[in-house]
């Protein structure tokens, strides 16, 4: 009983985090798109985990948390590249020259990457119910995307977009080995780290660009650093490590284009179409097929 009590308040938390951490992601492709506008792709990167890494130092420093063994080290930088900086310079490169409507759809097919990589690489049974949930939920996000744009036409920024969604699939499998044995803030610190070190080979970029930015500019890359990136990233650490598979959590990125949507809804009275609420209502439906009929019985 004790056992089934701690399963489900893991999987509430682990459903809760990778819910809050959709909402802050979807904030972030129309402020992107925003600071794109005064920022080069790459400086904006730089200068958005720049942020990131403080608030995690930050936090870390307050927290004490403990120093990754030499042997991880690996680990750490083989996430913070590709899941991290190969995932942002083709993101942003992409989104300057995709709408935010086929941006958010593209990414969120990274749960399909996902479930063949945890599938190939870390020996992740998945039952069928989860297959059948992961189509059901893309057909949802389909119709979203329809919804929301009247043209799709192929460009290298597509092609750009699909290596993001790629980059975040591998990223979810290494960190996914990495809780393992640390914490999420001890992951996703060492991550982000990790990441921006890379990011530094564009620092003449930032220097340069930086004096000519507006300061409501720089306050929006601020909020991409500190909310979506560092607070974001943490967030989706606690989902993983709370969840019984990794497809059970990256199957939520399918709510990206829902969630983006609904917001400049709210929060600029964008149009939010009958089929966009249809799409949302299918992909937590194959959202839910997945992550009640694909559990292992009570096993972890």
């Amino acid at each position: 009983m004790e056992t089934r009590n701690a399963q489900g308040m893991n999987r509430t938390l682990s459903y809760s985090m990778a819910t809050l951490t959709i909402i802050i992601w979807s904030s972030a492709f129309a402020a992107s798109r925003y600071s794109l506008g005064y920022y080069s792709p790459v400086a904006l990167m730089l200068l958005r985990f720049l942020f990131a890494s403080a608030t995690l130092s930050v936090i870390g420093i307050a927290r004490k948390i403990r120093l990754p063994e030499k042997k991880d080290l690996p680990k750490f930088l083989a996430g913070g590249f590709v899941g991290v900086f190969l995932y942002m310079l083709f993101f942003n490169i992409g989104t300057a020259s995709v709408v935010s409507g086929v941006s958010g759809f593209i990414i969120a097919s990274a749960p399909v990457f996902t479930l063949i990589a945890s599938r190939l690489i870390l020996k992740e049974i998945v039952k069928p119910a989860c297959w059948v949930g992961v189509a059901v939920s893309f057909c949802g996000l389909v119709t979203v995307m329809l919804s929301q744009t009247s043209e799709f036409s192929l460009s290298a920024g597509i092609f750009l977009l699909l290596g993001s969604a790629i980059s975040t699939s591998f990223h979810n499998v290494i960190q996914r080995g990495i809780l393992k044995k640390y914490t999420a803030l001890e992951a996703t610190t060492y991550t982000i780290l990790s990441a921006t070190i890379f990011k530094l080979v564009f620092l003449p970029n930032v220097i340069r660009e930086l004096p000519e930015s507006p300061l409501s500019v720089n306050l929006v890359v601020a909020y991409l650093g500190i909310v979506p990136a560092a607070l974001g990233y943490l967030s989706w650490g606690v989902a993983l490590s709370n969840a019984e598979k990794t497809t059970h959590v990256t199957v939520f990125l399918y709510l990206v284009p829902f969630m983006a949507s609904l917001l400049a809804y709210l929060w600029l009275g964008e149009t939010f179409s009958l089929w966009s609420f249809f799409g949302g209502v299918v992909i937590i439906a194959g959202m839910t097929l997945t992550n009640i009929f694909g559990r292992e019985n009570g096993k972890r």
